[in-house]
């Protein structure tokens, strides 16, 4: 059996992991959601200065307040910033580290430092203007990526996206990752990739070449960026099959 912590991507809460952790707690294994402060449940603890190390440090809390050990550590999309942050912190407490549809961050990394000038433009206006100055709303679908990244998301799934979508806190897409620790090797290294990022990883891009390479495990699943709500039983199996191909 394995204990998974799982980490929502932006604009999302624990409840986006529901039907991903029944199936995985019908493999056997202890899967355990969380929103981060501003997400969520937790949406109305979110402030102007909820920002990138209050996630760290979310994320860091719930493991260590829980005293859960042997964690296998999931992010998906932008949490793969504060996972990054909080993986250096929790020691022999972490098992694994699994990025769905992401990559590692390093330190001074940010959200924003990702995107190309107009897009982050762009995002300055819809705070400024829909977001009270520190909130960034869920954006429309045709903003948020191709038909390839939003595969497998029929109408009642972008419903629930819409309905139960938070404003992000900006400050944590701001914020550059302060400090990054990165595990030893007895921590497991696995990359769950999607339709656009298995290209991306197929191409070769230099910012993602090492995790085509060992100590990294590849996991491909053809859907798109929000596989726990396209093939939440297909991801299931994908984490389930990570955690026995480990060999020490």
């Amino acid at each position: 059996m394995a204990t998974y912590v799982l980490v929502p991507g932006a604009w999302l809460g624990a409840w986006v992991w529901q039907d991903t952790a029944h199936a995985l707690t019908k493999l056997g294994h202890r899967a355990l959601p969380l929103s981060l402060t501003g997400l969520g449940e937790r949406a109305q603890l979110g402030a102007p200065d909820t920002d990138l190390d209050t996630h760290v440090q979310d994320i860091t809390d719930f493991v260590e307040t829980r005293n859960l050990s042997d964690v296998t550590l999931v992010a998906h999309s932008y949490a793969a910033a504060p996972v990054s942050g909080a993986a250096g912190r929790l020691g022999r407490r972490l098992r694994r580290l699994v990025y769905v549809d992401s990559a590692p961050f390093g330190e001074g990394m940010s959200m924003l430092g990702l995107m190309p000038p107009e897009r982050v433009a762009r995002i300055r206006r819809q705070v400024a203007e829909d977001g009270d100055g520190w909130r960034l709303p869920l954006p429309p679908f045709e903003e948020l990526g191709s038909e390839r990244t939003l595969d497998g998301l029929g109408a009642t799934q972008r419903r629930l996206l819409r309905a139960q979508g938070a404003p992000q806190p900006f400050r944590t897409f701001e914020q550059p990752l302060i400090s990054a620790v990165t595990p030893g090797p007895e921590v497991d290294r696995v990359v769950v990739a999607c339709h656009d990022f298995t290209a991306m990883l197929d191409a070769g891009q230099p910012l993602l070449a090492s995790l085509n390479m060992s100590p990294w495990r590849r996991f491909d699943l053809a859907t798109g960026h929000w596989p726990m709500l396209s093939a939440p039983v297909e991801l299931a199996a994908i984490l389930h099959e990570a955690t026995r191909e480990r060999t020490d």
